[in-house]
């Protein structure tokens, strides 16, 4: 039986004589370290790999392997004005799809529209009967009565009708967005643009619209 220092020496000759291997060919121990890599690797089934080139039948030559790109998203923006009317609520929506053409370039995306005044607003509402509109001015009027005893508001540096056009637009807003689908307005069937004007004298106003999405 051999002694625990005859082991023990021929464990430190093994030892050294594998540092001099790696020492004289630092490749070893490269491949030493991929081994159980590469061996893993051909252990665990894969996909089949997509070519980066192709050959054409007919000419021989080598052709380039197009690879599909992702959808990427459109930005486009522009400022237009609306007609000019006097106190009222008008549907705008052919207007506002006249001023936009662009709207048929673009397969999904959302259609947001911002008029950049103080005293008027637009909505999304009823689009077929006009007396829908009408009611919706004579209602705001009774939310905010001009003020023709001087004794509602302080503000009244542009006539009697000037503090009630910004409260209305404060509850309407100056704003609707609207989704767009194969290049139109995916409105509901009784929904349509609205432009409320809450000023006696006619304005001319200006909507900024921008458009975000994919085009087809």
């Amino acid at each position: 039986m051999p002694s625990t220092h005859a082991t023990t020496s021929n464990t430190l000759t093994f030892l050294l004589l594998i540092s001099i291997i790696l020492f004289l060919f630092p490749a070893v121990l490269q491949v030493l370290i991929r081994l159980p890599i590469l061996l893993l690797y051909r252990l665990i089934p894969h996909q089949p790999s997509i070519p980066l080139a192709s050959t054409s039948p007919t000419s021989g030559l080598e052709l380039p392997y197009c690879v599909p790109q992702p959808p990427t998203m459109s930005w486009f923006q522009k400022t237009f004005t609306l007609p000019r009317q006097s106190r009222g609520s008008y549907l705008v929506t052919d207007h506002v799809t006249q001023q936009l053409p662009e709207l048929k370039d673009y397969k999904v995306g959302i259609l947001h529209l911002f008029v950049q005044h103080t005293s008027c607003a637009l909505a999304l509402n009823e689009n077929w009967d006009e007396e829908v509109r009408e009611d919706m001015s004579d209602a705001l009027d009774r939310i905010a009565p001009e003020d023709r005893k001087g004794n509602l508001y302080r503000h009244a540096a542009e006539g009697a009708d000037d503090m009630p056009a910004h409260i209305k637009s404060a509850l309407i807003g100056a704003s609707v967005t609207i989704p767009i689908s194969n290049g139109r307005l995916n409105t509901g069937t009784w929904q349509g643009i609205w432009y409320l004007e809450f000023r006696k004298v006619k304005h001319e106003r200006r909507v900024v619209a921008t458009i975000q999405g994919e085009k087809s």
